[in-house]
């Protein structure tokens, strides 16, 4: 199996290579790939212990980034190396300023494990989420560094729990791990039937990392002013699909007003918006000295600002539930809203337990979404209801950093 492996990534390098000829994100990634060992060769300073943080992409580095933020509080006599393997969480974040150094890892051959670790000589490594490359962990666990996977989850499906070969030797990978931090009892449940006991039920540090968010979120007066009072769905990260049943809730409704805030910001996206919107919607780049006060629908053509647009919805529509899945819940929920989203969503378990405890509502088609919008627009009762729910829920969660902190530290 391991020979396989090493052929899987061997082939994989070289498919990055060829799609870098045609595809910029591929090109990110290559360059990247050949940037990183110069770069530590040139940037790395052993005056300070260091602790190694790896995140696949943005997402996890959004679970990561209150874990690396709370160690410069509380033990900021480490230096802190953040790791991406995705040009979509390193060129967005490469120059994240609580990280000392910040680099693409590269691909998980043997001597590159080799040479990274001794390169590096890390204290502690933090794993987020979902990553298990081979022969890292297994360079980590011959060097008797400790190995921390942080806010990770697991599934019956996964093939960690199946029989046969494979699973037999990735079984084998993850018996390597020092210790598990994990978001459910059934994932620790899981590590448990396999053997695997060395694991802490700490819940996910993105609840952390969206309170903070929300704690200090911006003051945003084109928002105030188009919201006018009224009630107000701002639609987050949204894709075609769900714009289409949103659309389709306006031709009914001409007094709600809705925010579009769409994943995708490029002007080509921004215009097929607008060309199916009803006439009057307003560009946030645009909306200085309009009326806004009158106009129904402002689309928002920029980045960065979402979260604190959350904080002035009535209910919140997540987009990619008609897509690959949905996105971020709890950056609406931690304001204790309602929140809508597609059907696409059972791998989410933030999500999952919002609808269990009766603060989120999946919805599957047009019908679907103007009932429950119409019940929680119209009945304010049941409005507060859900925000109570959902208030209780985010409350619960907290604390999942500290906790991790309190384990990894206790003999410091």
């Amino acid at each position: 199996m391991s020979l396989i492996y090493q052929l899987g990534i061997f082939f994989y390098a070289l498919a990055a290579r060829v799609a870098a000829l045609f595809n910029e994100k591929a090109r990110f990634f290559v360059n990247g790939q050949k940037a990183a060992f110069p770069y530590l060769k040139q940037q790395l300073n052993h005056s300070r212990p260091l602790l190694w943080v790896h995140c696949a992409s943005l997402g996890e580095f959004e679970q990561g980034r209150p874990l690396i933020e709370q160690i410069k509080k509380e033990h900021p006599g480490y230096q802190v190396l953040l790791t991406f393997f995705s040009p979509s969480g390193y060129e967005i974040r490469k120059n994240y300023d609580q990280a000392d150094y910040v680099c693409y890892l590269p691909l998980d051959t043997a001597s590159n494990a080799r040479k990274f670790i001794e390169l590096t000589k890390p204290e502690k490594v933090f794993f987020i989420k979902y990553e298990f490359w081979y022969n890292y962990i297994n360079q980590l666990h011959k060097n008797n560094i400790p190995l921390l996977l942080v806010s990770a989850i697991f599934r019956q499906e996964q093939l960690f729990f199946k029989s046969g070969v494979r699973a037999k030797w990735y079984r084998q990978v993850l018996q390597k791990v020092t210790h598990f931090f994990v978001q459910t009892e059934n994932s620790a449940q899981l590590l448990a039937s396999i053997g695997i006991n060395d694991y802490t039920v700490t819940g996910d540090t993105r609840f952390d990392r969206v309170a903070e968010i929300a704690a200090n979120s911006k003051q945003l007066p084109l928002i105030e002013q188009f919201k006018n009072g009224q009630k107000l769905i701002v639609a987050g990260s949204s894709w075609a699909p769900d714009e289409e049943l949103l659309i389709d809730f306006l031709k009914q409704d001409q007094t709600t007003k809705i925010i579009f805030a769409p994943h995708e910001v490029k002007e080509s996206n921004i215009k097929r918006l607008l060309d199916q919107l009803p006439a009057g919607a307003i560009r946030y780049s645009q909306a200085e000295g309009k009326n806004l006060e009158q106009a129904q629908v402002l689309v928002v053509d920029t980045i960065g600002i979402l979260s604190s647009i959350y904080h002035y919805a009535t209910v919140a529509y997540i987009g990619g539930g008609f897509g690959v899945g949905i996105h971020n819940t709890l950056e609406a929920a931690i304001y204790n809203i309602p929140v809508i989203f597609g059907p696409n969503y059972l791998k989410f378990q933030e999500a999952v337990n919002l609808q269990k405890v009766g603060a989120a509502f999946p919805i599957t088609n047009s019908e679907e979404l103007t009932g429950i919008l119409s019940q929680l627009l119209k009945e304010d009762e049941k409005r507060l209801e859900v925000a109570q729910r959902c208030r209780e829920f985010m409350l619960l969660n907290l604390g999942a950093t500290q906790q991790v902190l309190e384990k990894v530290f206790n003999s410091n």
